[in-house]
């Protein structure tokens, strides 16, 4: 009889080993990498990762939304990945980059939400704020030139209507508690549904974002690009996450000869530190 719980002992610790192996392996990992296209002194994206021999950057259009990201603005390197309460996501190991983005602590600004954030931050520095709004996940449009008119929305149900309730207000206070809403009722379904498709790597480009629209779902945004003669790509990623934390630029676990590069294909596994997407889709902001 002892023999027999001995056994089955040894199974369900064999069993707790096996579920283990894949943390493992990336602590194993990012123990052991030291990204040589690591820049530690860049202080925004584009100057904290070296390009690998072979490959360059395609120079961006001033004022576009991909100068834009290559651009934002790093926190100095070894900063943590903090959640909205402001204590540390237990995953330190992915990340190798923090975007100075704060994290509000009512804990809404979650994957989508932070994607979502700097694109119309982006919109409103350059000055095209009638092009802010996006969708709620039921498909009501929802944009910032009418909520500032004093548009607010009732929501029953899957049906939303709009009514002007509020006074006009365009500061920039107002426009963050519109986005609180926008948190509120958009996310990956939504984003999936409303924004174009991307059916090609060698279109992807620099704001372009890999997505499963679902709840939950999840959302990465791609942060740089870089091509060689041959028309291979390299993609550098970044995301916000669940619970709301810090945007960070991701490491890659899966290929550490070329990280925190990326190789990306359609339809395809795509492994980041804490998150698989099994079937690789590309969406683009309108």
């Amino acid at each position: 009889m002892k023999k027999i719980f001995l056994f089955i002992g040894l199974l369900i610790l064999l069993l707790l080993i096996g579920l283990q192996i894949k943390p493992v392996k990336q602590v194993a990992k990012a123990i052991v990498t030291s990204p040589s296209y690591l820049n530690k002194e860049g202080l925004i994206v584009k100057d904290r990762v070296i390009i690998p021999a072979g490959f360059e950057r395609k120079t961006s259009k001033v004022g576009s939304f991909e100068s834009y990201i290559r651009n934002y603005t790093l926190k100095p390197f070894g900063a943590k990945v903090i959640n909205y309460d402001g204590s540390h996501y237990f995953n330190q190991i992915g990340h190798f980059g923090v975007l100075d983005i704060p994290v509000p602590e009512n804990g809404l600004q979650q994957c989508a939400d932070a994607l979502i954030r700097i694109r119309s931050e982006y919109l409103w520095t350059t000055n095209k704020k009638n092009k802010i709004g996006f969708n709620f996940t039921s498909g009501h449009y929802c944009s910032w030139i009418k909520y500032a008119e004093g548009y607010r929305p009732k929501v029953k149900g899957n049906k939303v209507t709009f009514h002007k309730t509020a006074t006009k207000n365009h500061s920039k206070e107002n426009f963050y508690k519109y986005l609180n809403l926008i948190y509120m009722y958009s996310g990956t379904i939504s984003l999936f549904n409303e924004m174009t498709r991307v059916n090609s790597i060698k279109n992807l480009q620099v704001g372009d974002m890999l997505i499963v629209g679902g709840s939950p779902g999840h959302v990465v945004m791609i942060g740089d690009v870089i091509k060689n003669d041959k028309g291979e790509k390299l993609f550098l990623l970044f995301q916000g996450n669940t619970p709301a934390q810090s945007v960070h630029l991701l490491k890659n676990l899966d290929d550490i000869s070329i990280s925190p590069w990326y190789n990306l294909e359609l339809n395809s596994e795509v492994n980041i530190p804490g998150y698989t997407f099994y079937s690789s889709k590309f969406i683009r902001f309108k």
